[in-house]
């Protein structure tokens, strides 16, 4: 308890009250005892400010269980994030979730989780569990989750399905926010959407679906994450509705999570002509306004949450408390890596290149087409490379081998071809594959196409590169998403088979985030689910054959 009572002099930034002051903050057993006004501010002095909080991301991206999470994220000043367990909870259902928060509670860093509400995600695909109404509301027994977290089926929600209802409905009566995922919705979609009871939105990809959705009363959470990225377009909201607005990045992979977190977006936005107060309102206070988190704001009696920053331009960040403790200094954590005893549910069983293999037949085929840093794919009707009748990859056109194996019982293989990923050779494997990751797989060939995919099953989880002669893997132990160890070297060695796969020939930006979302059945045009080729547009399965 010493080392949670302390003073600093400096700039000090509070943001509710739009001052900036040289000033004294003190503070007794990790609580702020008193704010004193020194005289105007100092530019040559640094700044203390609220701490960065991400208003909706979901852990399990980082490859990091909770407390690694925040060991690192901590030391780009966060103090807190408000997480979606969804990932986990499609592996390990309610048990997950209880998980991240048994996980979370033994690190000061503050995290809030939410309820999801969407597992499985859709009918089509082979999830490890569900996560039904009762289940949803024995979770709020937990005093870390604090909200029902984004209600994926907005067709659902403008129905009014009661199933849908109900979910939401549990968070209104309990008093908790609900959050939404309502991509392009506008005009009367997006009012009848907000009517339900859904406060945010992290989907908006167009300013005028944001001031639509904003015009009904809901919170915009601009993202920049790892896979979508919308700050570009979205920013000068962080003026205009000042707040309104909260930042996220949904998505942090492990080597973006070790180069910056918020802060980074921060800097982007005062480099950008945004004030550094409306951008601290929306990078640090508003999620801790509407999620009611433990968080303090820099004002007498409030937990001693803070980071110390050179400036308000760059936001290099010198020192950070969780609850007056200090938790990073410079750059470096100083929180104590926690144990982890991995959990899981894998079933699968080891793959023969002779599962790999699709019928004889003639005729055009439905191919995939991956783009670079999108989640759609395009649907191809081309003529493939044969072999005694049976389609077989066609590196020279860049047609490959796509598979999806489903990973909690006994199944073969489904099969398809896709375009984009670039391989020359090789495959590469995953057991992060949205949203029931199942092991989905994309190679140039069947035989290395399926030492991938081994490597992954013998490991109970992970991300592999294999060619003619090698395999290199990640373990992802912990449900297959989450690896037990640091998380720089995590980072690192997911940048490492990130850049095999370039080594592989792949042209795309992130050959594994793309790789992720090849099953993601609810982005059309064309996904590969575990039980078959499926189109997103009408929601149905179609033959590969045209």
């Amino acid at each position: 308890m010493l080392a949670a009572t302390g003073s600093i002099e400096c700039n000090v930034v509070q943001v509710l009250e739009n001052l900036i002051f040289r000033g004294r903050v003190s503070w007794d057993k990790g609580v702020i005892s008193a704010v004193q006004i020194l005289g105007a501010e100092d530019p040559s002095q640094p700044y203390l400010i609220p701490g960065f909080v991400d208003a909706h991301v979901h852990i399990e991206s980082s490859m990091l269980p909770p407390a690694e999470f925040g060991r690192q994220a901590v030391r780009h000043g966060m103090v807190a994030v408000v997480a979606d367990p969804h990932e986990i909870a499609n592996v390990l259902g309610a048990d997950g979730v209880r998980f991240m928060v048994a996980n979370a509670r033994r690190s000061p860093f503050k995290i809030s989780f939410g309820v999801p509400s969407c597992v499985p995600a859709t009918p089509f695909e082979t999830a490890g569990a569900t996560l039904e109404l009762a289940e949803m509301e024995s979770l709020f027994q937990e005093p870390e989750v604090r909200h029902v977290a984004e209600m994926m089926n907005f067709p659902g929600v403008l129905a009014r399905d009661p199933l849908v209802m109900a979910k939401i409905e549990l968070g209104l009566r309990l008093g908790r926010p609900v959050d939404g995922h309502a991509p392009g919705l506008c005009a009367s979609e997006a009012a009848r959407y907000a009517a339900a009871g859904i406060s945010t939105d992290h989907e908006c990809f167009t300013l005028a679906e944001a001031h639509d959705k904003l015009d009904c009363g809901m919170h915009i959470l601009v993202r920049e994450g790892s896979a979508a990225r919308n700050f570009a377009t979205l920013h000068p909201l962080i003026s205009s509705h000042t707040e309104q607005v909260m930042l996220c990045c949904d998505d942090k992979h492990p080597d973006d999570l070790a180069a910056g977190y918020i802060d980074r977006l921060a800097a982007r936005a005062v480099a950008l002509g945004h004030h550094p107060l409306a951008v601290l309102r929306c990078a640090c206070v508003n999620p801790v306004l509407h999620y009611n988190l433990p968080v303090g704001l820099l004002r007498p009696d409030d937990p001693m949450d803070a980071a110390l920053v050179a400036d308000l331009r760059d936001f290099r960040v010198l020192k950070v408390w969780l609850d007056g403790q200090p938790a990073a200094e410079e750059g470096r954590t100083l929180l104590a890596p926690v144990k982890v005893d991995p959990v899981n549910n894998f079933r699968a069983r080891p793959i023969t290149p002779a599962d790999l293999q699709l019928p004889p037949g003639q005729g055009l085929l439905r191919v995939m087409e991956a783009i670079d840093g999108e989640l759609i794919t395009r649907e191809l009707l081309l003529e493939p490379l044969r072999v005694g009748g049976v389609p077989v990859p066609d590196t020279e056109r860049d047609i490959l081998l796509l598979c999806v194996v489903n990973r909690y019982q006994e199944a073969p293989p489904a099969l398809a071809f896709i375009r984009g990923f670039g391989l020359k050779k090789g495959a590469q494997a995953s057991s992060v594959a949205h949203d029931s990751h199942n092991v989905v797989a994309v190679g140039a060939d069947p035989q290395s196409l399926c030492r991938a995919v081994n490597a992954v099953i013998e490991a109970r989880g992970g991300i592999a590169v294999a060619d003619e002669s090698c395999v290199e893997l990640l373990p992802l132990p912990i449900a297959g998403l989450m690896s037990d160890g640091d998380g720089l070297d995590v980072g690192r060695r997911y940048a490492a088979l990130d850049g095999l796969a370039h080594e592989l020939g792949s042209s795309l930006r992130a050959p594994f985030m793309t790789l992720s979302f090849m099953a993601l059945l609810v982005i059309p045009e064309l996904k590969l689910s575990d039980r078959g080729l499926f189109d997103g547009r009408s929601f149905s399965f179609v033959d590969a054959r045209q």
